[in-house]
């Protein structure tokens, strides 16, 4: 990502401009610049009180001394061009990003000494200051500088600013460019193990469906030739029969499809900050679309209020090919790095978008529940042939420890995975790796003590 512009030091051709140009320069008198001011036209008052003239003659060059630096430094006229590189534009929480500057002198002049900052959100560290030394005629300096970030968002960089200083540090102007550029800073993610479970969703592993696409198997039924079609594909018995070019369709397995849904209640969530449930779950749901797109899954992130990402479309929010995982999965991360609370009190509008369907894995990161969205989200699991439920309690993470005694969770657990659910609590300081082969051996239990609701078995990721 670069941005830049041009700038060039005070200055104008008009009369408004020379004026507004002057007021601002002598606005730019540093608190030296002032002090030597002050002084010196006390000075000659004192002078003309005392009537000494030797005292007018220093009042009138401590006075002169600014206003001739405001003069010189309103009359430079330096032309510089500013760009800014982030490396990399996004970055995991709590991890670094070098910002690299540079400054171009465009103009036929060398410039003096300069000061460069960069204008940065606090969260990002203090905000960094450069002097550069004189630069010559079209010369450059190159300069970088390093941010960080444990909380996720989209942080603007920005204005660039240059400020122009006088030899003796009497006047200082500031001047600005007008690009920015934004830093996003995304859930960190876990790597996961490769588990087999069983439940895996239809038209994946050994027995899966085929539909078709671009590349594959041929199919049986021809279709029209279009422009850009392979001559190599064309079907010769067919164009004879309707005589003109048909060539042959073609077919490849069909994805398995998996829905991360994402409870993102405000009432569900206790605390705030790095450390809280929430952002466990908000990394704990990006962890898992990432790893299911590099599994070769059609990934789908689908929030309580009803939205997805990707977008919907003819497939229902899936991703279309395994070209596009990778865009996929950094449009999700983008998405989850802005992600917030909702004022939604339930998880009705994710059901209803998941009783559309009857096919896919659901991966759920759920808050607190009730006993009325513990029944919704028992309903989810018969749309699906696979459900993973990781439910977070919220009032053990504010205290920082598992609660002690008969807790509500409990109840809420047992009436998931009486519901068909793989349901797990999720306590302060869990690993995800460690709780996906927790679901793998508990989807393996049930397995062998009997046939998995919904029918399908298989493997997956």
């Amino acid at each position: 990502m670069t941005a830049g512009g041009t700038g060039a030091a005070p200055g104008g051709s008009g009369d408004g401009e020379d004026s507004s140009g002057l007021r601002a320069a002598l606005a730019g008198l540093t608190t030296r610049g002032r002090s030597f001011l002050a002084a010196g036209v006390a000075a000659t008052v004192c002078s003309y009180v005392l009537g000494q003239e030797d005292l007018l003659r220093v009042g009138l060059l401590l006075a002169a001394l600014p206003l001739v630096c405001v003069a010189v430094v309103y009359r430079t006229r330096y032309r510089v061009a500013g760009s800014r590189r982030l490396a990399p534009p996004r970055v995991p929480a709590g991890s670094e990003a070098r910002v690299h500057l540079r400054m171009d002198n465009v103009s036929r002049l060398p410039t003096g000494l300069l000061m460069l900052q960069d204008r940065v959100p606090y969260v990002l560290g203090p905000r960094p200051r450069f002097v550069l030394d004189r630069v010559e005629a079209g010369g450059r300096r190159e300069v970088s500088y390093r941010v960080r970030s444990d909380l996720r968002g989209r942080y603007p960089l920005g204005p660039l600013q240059l400020r122009l200083n006088d030899p003796f540090g009497m006047c200082e102007l500031t001047r600005a460019f007008s690009a920015h550029d934004t830093l996003t800073v995304v859930p960190r993610v876990e790597p996961l193990p490769a588990v087999r479970l069983t439940g895996e969703a239809a038209g994946y592993g050994d027995g899966r469906h085929r539909s078709l696409a671009l590349a594959g198997e041929d199919d049986v039924i021809p279709r029209g030739y279009r422009h850009g079609d392979d001559l190599r594909r064309v079907h010769w018995r067919s164009t004879a029969r309707y005589g003109e070019l048909m060539v042959r369709r073609e077919e490849q397995p069909q994805r398995a499809h998996c829905t991360v849904l994402l409870d993102t209640r405000y009432t569900a969530y206790q605390g705030s900050g790095p450390g809280s449930a929430f952002e466990w779950a908000v990394a704990g749901a990006a962890s898992a679309a990432v790893h299911l797109l590099e599994r070769g899954y059609a990934v789908r992130l689908l929030t309580d209020t009803g939205s997805s990402v990707p977008g919907p479309d003819g497939g229902g929010g899936f991703t279309g090919s395994t070209h596009d995982s990778a865009e996929t999965a950094g449009l999700m991360l983008d998405t989850l790095a802005v992600v917030d609370h909702s004022d939604g009190g339930g998880l009705s509008r994710a059901y209803d978008v998941l009783r559309g369907g009857t096919e896919g894995l659901l991966v759920a990161f759920l808050g607190d529940l009730d006993e009325e969205q513990a029944a919704m989200a028992g309903r989810m699991r018969h749309r699906t042939t696979a459900a993973v439920a990781f439910v977070l309690d919220s009032a053990a993470w504010s205290r920082g420890m598992p609660a002690a005694g008969p807790h509500p969770l409990e109840e809420r657990l047992r009436r998931l995975r009486e519901a068909g659910w793989t349901a797990l609590p999720v306590a302060p300081g869990d690993s995800l790796a460690h709780l996906w082969r927790q679901a793998d051996a508990q989807v393996a239990t049930r397995a062998d003590a009997g046939p998995v609701i919904g029918g399908m078995t298989g493997s997956w990721a």
